[in-house]
């Protein structure tokens, strides 16, 4: 929504990184997400390896992930089986329990934040609703479907609304579409809120189970 990535290469190394230049204007939000980006450094995460900027943008020079987006490839393949669910699951259980020992809640997981290494390991990128919190926080942020009941009451929330999206991104995964959605978004805060949903009769017992708790 602010800017652009490239795919560049470090004439030096002939290493490939990804480059997003960012408008300027968005200052705070910038500020914010370089503040997240420097303190992190995970194999589960887009790492951050250097900053510019120039009279225009703000530059983030990013770790490359040449494998995909998770969500072209869901949307290719509709489902996923649960081995292959349980595998990007667990790659970004590993991600947010790194972030979480620094205090730091993610709050944007979906698929279209997930990105594949050429070796096929899933990281977790774009930073740009992070925050540090120690304790609570009231910010209303992330995508529709995957909003915790805490952030849509506006009742205060913590590291617990990354656990929440993750049971909605194993659903999503394995069912091939959210357990709460509406044309409307107001219906599907409703939904959330009122914590009713079906399975796919498909569905394992354990992944029912999972994704309930």
């Amino acid at each position: 929504a602010f800017g652009t990535v490239s795919l560049v290469t470090d004439p030096a190394t002939k290493r490939s990184y990804a480059l997003k230049a960012i408008r300027m204007g968005q200052h705070s939000h910038i500020l914010n997400e370089k503040k997240v980006m420097a303190m992190l450094d995970n194999p589960f995460l887009v790492n951050l390896r250097a900053t510019y900027k120039d009279e225009y943008r703000v530059y983030f020079l990013l770790e490359a992930c040449l494998g995909g987006e998770l969500f072209t490839i869901l949307r290719k393949m509709r489902s996923f089986d649960e081995a292959t669910a349980r595998f990007y699951s667990s790659c970004v259980v590993e991600a947010f329990d790194y972030m979480h020992r620094r205090d730091c809640i993610y709050r944007d997981l979906k698929p279209e934040n997930l990105v594949l290494t050429n070796n096929g390991y899933l990281k977790v990128t774009d930073f740009g609703f992070a925050k540090i919190v120690p304790n609570k926080t009231f910010t209303l942020c992330g995508t529709p479907e995957y909003l915790a009941p805490e952030i849509v009451t506006g009742q205060g929330h913590d590291k617990g609304v990354d656990w929440w999206t993750l049971g909605i991104l194993i659903y999503e995964m394995l069912a091939s579409f959210p357990p709460f959605f509406d044309d409307e978004p107001m219906m599907t805060y409703r939904k959330i809120i009122q914590g009713k949903f079906k399975f796919p009769r498909y569905l394992s017992a354990q992944s029912k189970d999972l994704i309930s708790k």
